[in-house]
């Protein structure tokens, strides 16, 4: 086939279903969608022999972790999907909505500060599969990274969680050792001996918990688990560093509170055709994080 010949309109319709059309012809890459990457090995043999009867035999991987299988004809998609269905699989992620949503490995990574594939799950649940009826004026992406290493890049997505350690310092139990552990465990340099006690820098410290545990005196014995939370994130053809609300929450149900929230500001106060950045910065950073933080 040499050019797309079905209506726009039935384009534009399989397109909302997650089908999307191969350049020139009147075959379509399906996205199946996974939940944050994670598939079960009965779903990859469901998915690779879909790709076999249905598509051109390759499967091709998304940076959002969604699963593309090309060279579908126009009229095997309702017969594609329903096979997939038999796996529990389904085709989306399209359109001005919540999009699936992606994480790191952060629950398995020794770096890990949180269950990122429990929470990502509840986040896609919640908020993709929740709010399929909520049109926004453009896509809205979520990511979960389990600690400060950033990964996954939550902070350039519209919304983004980093799982937080924050350390809890008993400077009465610090011996000032020359040769301090807990200086020697910070990879950012931000804690340092000070006249025989050991400080760290507040407004420098990332919150990775590396310190935690590290001092034969239990200076650091512990730490604080929380939630930091990212807004108006995005990269592409214009491109912008998400910025920190100024809380860091303590319990997961705050942190989904205030995704909610973010999604719904976003609904009833931009502009069709903006991403949030674009709303962040029209309305102001301080209103936005004010609207979002109250209760």
């Amino acid at each position: 086939m040499s050019a797309l010949t079905i209506s726009k309109e039935d384009e534009k319709r399989v397109k909302g279903m997650g089908f999307l059309n191969n350049r020139g012809t009147d075959l379509f890459s399906a996205r199946v969608l996974t939940v944050n990457g994670k598939v079960t090995a009965a779903q990859h043999h469901c998915m690779a022999d879909a790709a076999e009867k249905f598509g051109n035999g390759n499967l091709l991987y998304t940076t959002r972790l969604s699963v593309e299988i090309q060279g579908i004809p126009y009229d095997k998609i309702e017969e594609f999907q329903a096979f997939i269905a038999k796996e529990g699989l389904v085709t989306g992620g399209t359109g001005a909505k919540v999009r699936p949503v992606v994480s790191c490995k952060g629950t398995t990574c020794q770096y890990g500060l949180l269950d990122s594939y429990a929470l990502s799950e509840e986040i896609y649940r919640r908020f993709y599969e929740g709010f399929q009826d909520v049109t926004l004026p453009h896509k809205f992406k979520i990511a979960v990274g389990g600690c400060p290493n950033n990964c996954v890049k939550p902070n350039l997505n519209d919304v983004g969680i980093i799982g937080q350690r924050i350390p809890e310092v008993n400077s009465e139990l610090c011996k000032g050792c020359k040769k301090c552990a807990i200086e020697a465990a910070c990879p950012n340099g931000v804690a340092k001996v000070v006249d025989g006690k050991i400080t760290i820098d507040e407004m420098q410290c990332r919150h990775c918990g590396r310190c935690v545990g590290k001092c034969p005196f239990h200076t650091i014995a512990d730490g604080i688990y929380g939630y930091k939370i990212y807004i108006g994130g995005r990269w592409g053809k214009k491109f912008s560093r998400g910025k920190s609300l100024s809380k860091i929450f303590a319990s997961k149900e705050e942190a989904l509170n205030v995704i909610e929230k973010a999604i719904l500001f976003f609904r009833d106060n931009g502009l069709k055709g903006e991403r949030f950045a674009e709303t962040i910065e029209r309305i102001g950073f301080e209103n936005v994080e004010k609207a979002l933080l109250q209760d």
